[in-house]
C-alpha cells in the first residue's frame, strides 16, 4: 500500500493513464506545498540554472535582521519608502532562495511605487542559496512550514500593527504570496501570485481580507485543471481570483531564467504593478 500511494504521488505524467496530472493528485492532499514537486524529474529538469547576477542597489535597499515569534532571527532584504508609511510591499523568492535576482525585482517593484511603500523581501530559507535545481529542490523539500509561518510573522512584527501589506512572489514564493495574505489577516491589502501553487482550504481563503492576482503559465504542474479547481473554491470562499494563464513556461517571468520571455514577462508585470499601485497609493 505504501508503495502504491508513493507511486501516485510521485510518478512521471507520463505514467498516468487517467485524466488527473500528477500535479492534480498533489494539489488535492498537499494544501499550498510546492516542496512535493522537489522529487519530480521533469521539474527539477524544467528549473535551468540562473544567469549571474550580481546586485547593487541604487535605491538605498539593504539586509537587516528581524525578530520571528519563535524567538529566533530571519534575514531581509529592505528598502524603506522616501517618507514615513504604513504601507508594506512582501516580496517572497523562487525556491533559488532570496538571491540577487530577488532583490533586483524588490528595487523594481520599490521604483515604480514611486518610492512610497516600504518593500522587505523575506528570506524564507534563512541564508540558503541553490545555484541549480537539484540543490534549489532539496532546500524547497526541506522547508519547516512552522518556521516559515514565523518569518512571515516576523515581517508583519517588523512592519507594525498599522501595516497595510500586500504580497508577491514567483513559483515557491507565489504559493506564500498567498499564505503571507492569510496569516496577514486584516492587514492584508492584496496578493500577487506568480505561477505559485494555490492553498485548496475553502475555509482559510475565507479569511482572506483581499482579491488575489494569478499570473500562471500553460504548465503540467499548476496546470490550468489546479487554477480553475482554485478559482471554483475562492468563489466558494466568497472571493475573488482574477488570473491569466499565459502561454510561456513556468518561471516565464524570471529575467534569471534561460527560458525568461520577455514580451509576456512585460505584460504580467504591467498586470502585476497596476494592480499593486491600485492597493498601495
Amino acid at each position: 500500500m505504501k508503495k502504491l500511494l508513493f507511486t501516485l504521488a510521485f510518478a512521471s505524467i507520463s505514467a498516468l493513464s487517467f485524466s488527473q496530472s500528477c500535479c492534480e493528485l498533489v494539489f488535492a492532499s498537499n494544501d499550498g506545498n510546492m516542496g512535493v514537486f522537489a522529487s519530480d524529474k521533469a521539474f527539477i529538469a524544467s528549473h535551468l540554472a540562473p544567469i549571474v547576477y550580481k546586485h547593487t542597489s541604487e535605491v538605498g535597499g539593504k539586509m537587516i535582521e528581524i525578530a520571528t515569534p519563535d524567538g529566533k532571527k530571519a534575514n531581509a532584504y529592505f528598502v524603506k519608502s522616501t517618507k514615513k508609511s504604513d504601507k508594506w510591499l512582501f516580496v517572497y523568492q523562487e525556491w533559488w532562495g532570496l538571491n540577487d535576482h530577488i532583490k533586483r525585482q524588490a528595487d523594481v517593484f520599490y521604483k515604480d511605487l514611486g518610492g512610497n511603500v516600504n518593500v522587505l523581501a523575506l528570506d524564507m530559507y534563512d541564508g540558503k542559496l541553490a545555484t541549480d535545481a537539484s540543490e534549489a529542490g532539496k532546500y524547497m523539500q526541506g522547508v519547516v512550514e512552522a518556521r516559515l509561518e514565523n518569518i512571515v510573522q516576523g515581517g508583519l512584527q517588523f512592519a507594525g500593527k498599522k501595516a497595510k501589506v500586500a504580497n508577491v512572489g514567483w513559483c515557491f514564493g507565489g504559493g506564500w504570496s498567498l499564505k503571507s495574505a492569510i496569516i496577514g489577516g486584516k492587514q492584508t491589502v492584496g496578493s500577487v501570485m506568480y505561477y505559485g501553487m494555490p492553498v485548496k482550504d475553502v475555509e482559510k481563503l475565507k479569511t482572506l481580507n483581499t482579491d488575489v492576482l494569478g499570473l500562471f503559465a500553460t504548465e503540467q504542474w499548476i496546470s490550468k485543471a489546479v487554477i480553475e479547481e482554485f478559482a471554483a473554491n475562492m468563489k466558494t470562499a466568497g472571493k475573488t481570483l482574477n488570473y491569466k494563464i499565459f502561454e510561456a513556461d513556468h518561471a516565464f517571468a524570471n529575467p534569471s531564467n534561460p527560458k525568461y520571455d520577455e514580451a509576456k514577462a512585460k505584460e504580467a508585470y504591467g498586470m502585476a504593478i497596476e494592480y499593486l499601485k491600485k492597493k498601495l497609493l
